[in-house]
């Protein structure tokens, strides 16, 4: 059987947590958490890069920056993971959902100026696979009515638009590095801060809600509670396992990009007689082959196709079922406008195993499969 995902490993991680374990300090922001930080931020060009225990805390943090308060109004797709929502659901938001783009499965950027109220306090993009939203726009809206804007870049590492990392183009970004994630350390995440008048805040919030921060660096004389926060540090060798791949991210990236660009040369023919539908990446943005898909005519075509799959050897799956139609986003949420493409075109969405270690011949398989599956239809 090829698996969907297996978790990335480029053979550095265990000596790296030999390491953590041998300096006495693995709870949060030891040696491989700081350097971690320093990593990202030299990737992305953020102001502040700070590691989460998961890209849900990442997201928790962020909507805590951006002061949501009850009644408040958030705006995002519904086709998303459970986690962009909650993050803001927790702090007492409503959260209003707009239709996506078929093409790359992101925010319709032309119907959020449309949902916003009075009521309106940020606005979410989420990167989906990789590939950034207009952001150009997204910020012109967010501008004009003084809205907060925070990326979900969960799948967006190594990601950019317009030549600017995903994650540092709003006021806040939000990454994953859980074990489905081109980079992993299992569990964990990270915010980036792209604004100095919240960089201190950030740290606040992660460290409890005290000024601990400001302490090791000599600037008070002792900590205290200051504001509201939690424990979102992860452990330092989960942040040395991260450390490892990140220290040269273009081992994976450029790994999974020629797996992507397999799977695209070897099922165009089946897009070019308008069998299948393949990923669409704008020219402006630079995937970082988080995810391959395909869409199927419809969702019975699709969940035929993933048991034939399956009986060849093959594990794919379906993504996201839309947030509006789950029983927390009927509570939580509304929907505004049409839902035109959003609930149809995830039904159609099929994703294929894409993991670092993937080998050509397992790649050209599951094309193989996939052809087979179609012959009638050539």
């Amino acid at each position: 059987m090829i698996p969907f995902n297996v978790p990335p490993f480029i053979g550095k991680e265990l000596k790296n947590i030999e390491k953590s374990i041998a300096n006495n300090k693995i709870c949060g922001d030891g040696e491989f958490t700081k350097k971690c930080h320093e990593l990202i931020e030299k990737m992305t060009n953020c102001k502040k890069a700070l590691l989460a225990t998961s890209g849900t805390h990442a997201l928790e943090m962020a909507a805590i920056l951006s002061d949501i308060k009850p009644g408040d109004e958030v705006i995002m797709p519904s086709y998303t993971f459970v986690s962009t929502a909650n993050a803001f659901v927790l702090r007492g938001a409503k959260i209003v959902f707009v239709d996506i783009r078929p093409d790359t499965m992101n925010i319709d950027e032309k119907l959020i100026e449309d949902a916003i109220t009075d009521k309106t306090k940020a606005i979410v993009p989420v990167h989906y696979a990789g590939v950034g939203c207009e952001m150009d726009e997204i910020c012109r809206i967010a501008k004009k009515y003084n809205l907060i804007v925070v990326e979900d870049a969960a799948q967006g590492v190594m990601g950019f638009y317009k030549g600017k990392a995903l994650g540092t183009i709003g006021d806040f970004g939000c990454f994953s590095f859980h074990e489905t994630k081109n980079y992993s350390m299992g569990e964990g995440g990270a915010v980036l801060v792209n604004r100095e008048d919240c960089i201190e805040k950030s740290e606040i919030i992660r460290e409890k809600g005290t000024n601990r921060n400001r302490f090791l660096r000599g600037q008070v004389d002792k900590y205290s509670w200051v504001d509201v926060g939690s424990s979102y540090l992860p452990s330092d060798m989960n942040a040395a396992f991260l450390c490892a791949q990140i220290e040269d991210p273009t081992i994976i990236n450029n790994a999974r990009i020629a797996i992507w660009n397999r799977y695209y040369d070897n099922l165009k023919e089946l897009q070019e007689k308008g069998v299948i539908t393949l990923p669409f990446i704008p020219e402006n943005c630079t995937h970082n082959a988080h995810m391959f898909y395909i869409k199927a005519k419809d969702i019975n075509e699709r969940t035929e196709l993933i048991d034939y799959l399956k009986q060849n050897g093959v594990l794919s799956v379906f993504h996201y079922v839309p947030l509006h139609s789950s029983e927390a986003g009927i509570k939580f949420s509304r929907f505004h406008g049409e839902d035109k493409y959003t609930t149809a075109e995830s039904e159609r969405l099929l994703r294929l195993p894409l993991y670092y270690g993937l080998k050509n011949d397992e790649v050209d398989h599951v094309c193989k499969c996939i052809y087979k599956f179609y012959e009638n239809q050539l």
